[in-house]
């Protein structure tokens, strides 16, 4: 009398809806983060049972432990209902057989079968902040922010994020090459200020990632990379890492001076002062007069920062692994 519910079996396999663009809905199940991510489903890592990192904190567990409560709840709803229809249909075939045998006898009796359906927890995911590539698995993934672990491989997304960053920069300079002087001018020291921004960001969430591996966790968290020369030092001492051991003195003479001709810039409206003298030596610069900047200063700049950072990143995590 139960055939269908027992036809159900005590096993289901449910797809979850995706959005719009294909991404499907995470939750981090560390009850110190518990922060929401989005996963392309069909790019990333290949193969069964493989571990999820959190974009966010970095807990690693088994994939089913990352469902969102709303995808929980409708999984439950879509079984609940399941369980209903299995059950309706064995009690309508119940008084089915029951109207057969009474009737024509004497006293006559019938029986009915009436059901409402359970509501299912339909649900939509939400939007998001950045969707990102990594570039180690290539797993297409969405976060709140921009920089994050890859959920797929546990790969940190800094550097990825600073060379698109400086891709673009690189664009500013093309750019600059075809316009104005005057526009051209402003397109090269906003290239100068955006690649110190670009850097200060990606030095300083990778000495967050990693702060405690370094001898004061609590100072790697606050190191500055808006000033080269005070990065290196602090990185030393925090970490033991020089950043200056990847390029020759040259190389790093034209950073540190690219670094201040910014300093200038956000400071100064460009103006030199005895401070820019002192830290860089730079022989074509006047006390008093505006500082000059010009698309070898940008590329300078950009090709130590790309060093530098790869330097930086490769060391770090050698040491985590």
């Amino acid at each position: 009398m139960t055939r269908h519910l027992r036809n159900l079996g005590i096993q289901f396999q449910i797809s979850l809806p995706l959005d719009g663009e294909g991404y499907l809905g995470r939750e981090c199940p560390s009850t110190d983060c518990e922060r929401y991510f989005k996963i392309k489903p069909g790019t990333g890592l290949e193969g069964e049972n493989l571990p999820v990192h959190c974009p966010y904190c970095g807990h690693k567990g088994p994939m089913d432990h990352f469902h969102t409560q709303s995808q929980i709840n409708y999984v439950t709803s879509v079984v609940e209902r399941k369980v209903q229809n299995a059950v309706v249909r064995d009690m309508k075939d119940m008084a089915r057989d029951f109207n057969r045998q009474t009737r024509g006898s004497l006293l006559s009796l019938s029986m009915d079968v009436k059901s409402s359906p359970v509501r299912l927890h339909h649900y939509a995911e939400r939007e998001l902040e950045t969707n990102v590539e990594c570039g180690n698995c290539t797993l297409q993934y969405s976060v709140y922010g921009v920089f994050a672990f890859c959920p797929d491989c546990g790969q940190h997304n800094s550097l990825h994020i600073l060379d698109k960053n400086l891709e673009v920069i690189e664009k500013m300079l093309v750019l600059a090459t075809s316009t104005a002087e005057e526009l051209a001018g402003k397109l090269i020291e906003n290239a100068l200020e955006d690649c110190v921004s670009a850097f200060d960001g990606f030095g300083r969430e990778l000495c967050r990632v990693h702060a405690q591996k370094a001898a004061d966790p609590a100072k790697a968290e606050k190191v500055s990379f808006q000033n080269l020369d005070g990065a290196k030092a602090n990185v030393l001492s925090t970490f033991g890492i020089d950043l200056s051991a990847c390029v020759t003195s040259d190389e790093w003479a034209a950073a540190v001076r690219g670094f201040q001709k910014r300093h200038l810039f956000a400071h100064k409206m460009g103006v030199v002062d005895e401070e820019y003298l002192a830290k860089t030596g730079d022989p074509n610069a006047v006390v008093g007069r505006k500082i000059r900047v010009d698309d070898s200063d940008v590329r300078a700049v950009l090709q130590v920062i790309r060093k530098v950072a790869k330097h930086l990143s490769e060391n770090l995590v050698e040491d985590v692994a």
